[in-house]
């Protein structure tokens, strides 16, 4: 079950789970987009549900996974993807922005887990959970505070997820968290960019590389990009955690008087 579902990312996965003999079941808002993912993937053989879904109301998650249960019984992976990468501004700007933004990127998720987990815990079978965040879920820079925040609470809300699943009786659920480089999809799509930049990944990359790193028993899926390696988003994400262990600036990454140290620090050099 992947919410979603009629783009990007979430429609990569739905199509390779779907050529791995799964059945699929596909959550996003009604519309065109939607039903067009329904056709390609049944036209390419698969078993696929479409259910129209707003992962910002709790009913529609409940109503979604007694569908997903009707029709095709346990759920053996929980995609909860859905995602939108709106700006609303400021910190302290268009509260009702900021609101709508947070109901879906993290509110989705927890809605997701609270309608489907509890039956998934009982039936005691293996089952992944994978939530879709962000590297601006770490690294949290300037530009879109309100995208910034809804990641790093997913981020912590998933991390929880999975000690609590470990710790659960028969621990056969595991939670992860998957973190794209820049990709190509129906988010930067919005943003003007109407072919695959060379730096970008596509979604279909990004599903590949998770399906290893699942194999791996990856919890942290932190995906590279045709522009940025792991070792420099590892000096990235190390250089933000010490911004607290350092009583640096906050962000300082992007503060004038650190930029040097921080340069030099990426680069390896000793000054």
């Amino acid at each position: 079950m992947i919410t979603g579902a009629a783009s990007g990312i979430g429609l990569a996965a739905a199509r390779r789970f779907a050529a791995l003999r799964m059945p699929v079941v596909l959550a996003d808002l009604s519309g065109e987009k939607l039903r067009a993912a329904e056709i390609a993937i049944r036209d390419a053989g698969g078993r696929v549900a479409a259910v129209p879904t707003d992962v910002s109301k709790p009913s529609d998650l409940e109503r979604l996974r007694d569908l997903t249960h009707s029709q095709f019984g346990h759920v053996g992976v929980l995609m909860l993807n859905a995602g939108i990468g709106a700006n609303p501004g400021g910190t302290w700007q268009n509260l009702d922005a900021w609101r709508a933004l947070m109901e879906v990127n993290l509110w989705g998720v927890i809605n997701g887990a609270q309608a489907f987990l509890p039956a998934m815990v009982e039936g005691g079978r293996p089952a992944y959970v994978i939530a879709t965040g962000s590297k601006q879920g770490i690294t949290t820079p300037p530009g879109n505070p309100a995208y910034n925040v809804s990641k790093a609470a997913l981020k912590t809300y998933t991390e929880a997820l999975q000690h609590e699943l470990r710790n659960t009786v028969g621990g056969r659920i595991s939670a992860h968290l998957l973190i794209p480089g820049f990709t190509f999809t129906g988010l930067t799509g919005g943003g003007g960019l109407n072919e695959k930049p060379p730096a970008a990944w596509t979604a279909e990359q990004v599903v590949e590389f998770m399906l290893e790193s699942l194999g791996r028993g990856d919890f942290y899926i932190l995906c590279p990009d045709n522009d940025v390696a792991r070792a420099l988003d590892e000096k990235r994400m190390s250089w933000a955690m010490g911004d607290l262990i350092e009583n640096r600036p906050a962000l300082s990454r992007w503060h004038p008087d650190w930029q040097e140290q921080f340069e030099a620090f990426i680069s390896g050099r000793d000054d």
